[in-house]
Parts: C-alpha cells; sequence; structure tokens
C-alpha cells in the first residue's frame, strides 16, 4: 500500500513567502524556509499577478529550496508552455503544476507528459461555489469562472496524461475550517491517479477527515508557519489514527 503523503504548499509573491486567503496574499513573511521536518513534498507555486513583479525571483526561490530540500518539488504558477516547463525543471522542479495554462490549451498536459512522462504533471483545479450549491472552476487567481464541472475537468485532465490532481476550495483558502469534503470527494471518485487536496486545513483532525475521503496527499499551508516541529506532530497524530504515513 502506498503511504499517504503530508505536503506542505509555500505561495510566494515576488519572491516573497506569503499566506493566502480568499486567493489573495494575506501575510507576508520577513524571511523564506525550507521545510525539513519530515514532509513528504513540497509544492511551491508562484502568486505574482501579471506585470507585477519579476520572475526571477521567485525562480531564485525554487533554486535555494531545490539546493537545500530533499523531498519531491512541485512548482507552479504562470506554466504556459514547455519552454516554461523546461525553465522550472533546470533551476529544479521535479514537478510542474498547471492550472490556467491548461485550461486555456487542454493539450499543454499531453505536451508535457510526452515530453517528460505523466509523473510530472500535476493538474491544479481551483473550484468555487455557486449560487445554486454546485462547484465550477475558475482561473487567473480565482477571477474567471470557467463554468466546467471540477470533477469533469479532473477526468479529462487524467484522460490528457496528467498524473496527479491538486484540488483546492477557493472559499476555503486560508479559512482553517477543514477541507470541503464535497468538493473534494467528488474529484477523488472521477480520476484513478493520485488526487491532493487543499484549502482549509486547520488541524491535524482535518488531515485525518481528508484522508478518509479518499486523499491521497493532503496539503496545508498556514499552519505550518506556527511551529516547526508541527509537520512531526500531524504525522504521529496520523499514524495513532492509523493511517498509513511515513513518520
Amino acid at each position: 500500500m502506498l503511504r499517504k503523503r503530508v505536503v506542505t504548499v509555500l505561495t510566494f509573491n515576488d519572491g516573497v513567502l506569503f499566506r493566502t486567503k480568499l486567493f489573495t496574499p494575506d501575510y507576508r513573511y520577513t524571511h523564506n524556509f525550507v521545510d525539513t521536518w519530515s514532509v513528504d513534498e513540497v509544492v511551491v507555486l508562484d502568486v505574482t499577478r501579471p506585470g507585477e513583479g519579476d520572475r526571477q525571483n521567485f525562480f531564485d526561490v525554487v533554486t535555494h529550496l531545490a539546493r537545500n530540500c530533499f523531498v519531491p518539488l512541485s512548482v507552479g504558477g504562470g506554466i504556459r508552455t514547455l519552454n516554461d516547463v523546461r525553465t522550472a525543471m533546470a533551476v529544479g522542479a521535479d514537478k510542474v503544476v498547471v492550472n490556467t495554462g491548461a485550461l486555456d490549451r487542454p493539450e499543454l498536459i499531453s505536451e508535457i507528459a510526452t515530453a517528460y512522462g505523466k509523473q510530472c504533471v500535476v493538474l491544479s483545479i481551483d473550484a468555487a461555489k455557486t449560487p445554486a450549491g454546485d462547484y465550477t472552476v475558475m482561473a487567473e487567481f480565482a477571477t474567471r469562472d470557467m463554468a466546467m464541472d471540477p470533477a469533469k475537468w479532473a477526468k479529462q485532465g487524467e484522460a490528457l496524461g496528467a498524473g496527479e490532481v491538486m484540488i483546492t476550495s477557493v472559499e476555503r483558502d486560508g479559512s482553517l475550517l477543514g477541507y470541503d469534503g464535497d468538493l473534494c470527494q467528488s474529484v477523488i471518485q472521477a480520476v484513478s491517479v493520485p488526487v491532493l487536496i487543499l484549502g482549509g486545513a486547520g488541524n491535524w483532525q482535518h488531515f485525518q477527515q481528508g484522508f478518509a475521503l479518499g486523499a491521497h496527499a493532503v496539503c496545508t499551508q498556514n499552519i505550518y508557519h506556527f511551529t516547526e516541529t508541527s509537520i512531526a506532530s500531524a504525522k504521529k497524530f496520523l499514524a495513532k489514527k492509523g493511517v498509513e504515513v511515513r513518520v
């Protein structure tokens, strides 16, 4: 049995570490950090808005992380072409995370999978609740409604070559109120590839609940900023609850 993964997600605005709330940079940290506290994987996302900041600042962060942490590193934000993928790989990425670029040009998923293998493609899906109570896929930092069902898009992405899917609830981002179980489960049930869930985790019970939904990996940002022992603590909690994690 594959062990469940605990993943930390780091969001950078112009090369500076921020946490986000409702997809907006919410709190700036005065320094960047490398997570070496038993985490299984690191996802690094550039959330700098177009026309703001210097892209090189983000690449410098990725280079630093790649040199100093020894777990898989997934890199996303602004991945639109194979050249963008090559650049990310050149500075240390093991995988790339695609979102808006794949929505605007779905064949990008297949191009990356063909060039680097399916295991290198993580399809990131940001989803928001509609007034009717269902879900819709959002693009461009959750500012553009694609009028697509997240589960159907995940299934299409898998068919195109995505090796993993990361589903994020827009409303739960930064809330610490727990994952959106209905959203996460709909995507988990739609695909056969591993699903990472993000958006809302605020305690270790939320991790346990996420794994109970069928997630292969639980992701979070904010709570890891509060204590250096938090990841090890999370894994000990999960192991005691019978979740197969690497302690």
